[in-house]
């Protein structure tokens, strides 16, 4: 399993249209045949920090979904509301399987 956890920097102004564009993505990219887990997260203490956990079956699955228009409008969308560009640290999920 191919798993990216993107952290993600917010301006603190643009929190809920954020979260609200985020979950559009969220919804579509759980659709995805490939997709096993897509998890949005708030950091308790800094309601400004996110990461998204996304899992997919394979890499190829993970690379098509930077080309869904889901993922485009959405990282159009909050690429100004950032307050420093997404960091994708990329993992193997070794458990569960796949």
């Amino acid at each position: 399993m191919h798993v990216t956890l993107v952290h993600v920097h917010v301006k603190r102004e643009h929190i809920d249209a954020f979260i609200a564009a985020t979950r559009l993505n969220h919804k579509a990219s759980t659709q995805e045949s490939g997709n096993r887990r897509f998890d949005i997260l708030q950091a308790a203490d800094e309601p400004n920090r996110f990461v998204l956990y996304e899992a997919y079956a394979s890499d190829e699955d993970a690379q098509a979904h930077k080309h869904t228009a889901h993922y485009l409008k959405w990282r159009d969308s909050v690429a100004d509301w950032m307050a420093e560009p997404r960091q994708g640290v990329q993992y193997h999920g070794l458990f569960p399987k796949g």
